[in-house]
């Protein structure tokens, strides 16, 4: 691990911790050469996962796109960072229990349902850019959708 404040390769870990429900594993390092602590966090690798594009082409899943994605819908939404983190990890569980490669419509279906669940807003923030709206009328289409589901 690379200090971010002298560019040391050497650390010693000072702490370990579970995080996210055990998802996830919080270290505290020290740097050998500056004595500077830092965070790290890890977390298991979902390897596997490929996600099956509009144009057939198949590329591998990207947690930090999913995540991108509904951060910035919800940007200005009082939305918490660790509830999207909650949103990227479901949607882990669910790909890795449909044991083959799923479509980007899935994917995005999962994700627009998970975020109709955390805010309203930032779920037809969302559809607008997965649906590719053109026109007004498509997200009076999309709140009336999400008021009949409450």
């Amino acid at each position: 691990m690379r200090c971010p404040a002298c560019g040391g390769l050497e650390d010693k870990v000072i702490d370990s911790r579970s995080a996210e429900e055990g998802s996830v594993i919080r270290r505290r390092r020290q740097c050998d050469s500056c004595s500077t602590r830092f965070t790290t966090l890890e977390r298991i690798e979902a390897y596997g996962f490929h996600v099956i594009k509009r144009d057939a082409r198949r590329v591998p899943y990207d947690r930090l796109k999913v995540e991108s994605g509904v951060l910035a819908a919800c940007k200005g939404r009082p939305v918490q960072a660790a509830a999207v983190a909650a949103l990227a990890d479901r949607l882990e569980e669910h790909l890795s229990s449909l044991k083959r490669d799923a479509t980007a419509d899935e994917v995005g279906q999962f994700v627009l349902s998970g975020l109709r669940e955390l805010d309203q807003v930032a779920a037809v923030r969302f559809a607008s850019v997965y649906k590719s709206f053109e026109d007004p009328q498509d997200f009076e289409r999309e709140v009336k959708l999400l008021e009949s589901e409450a």
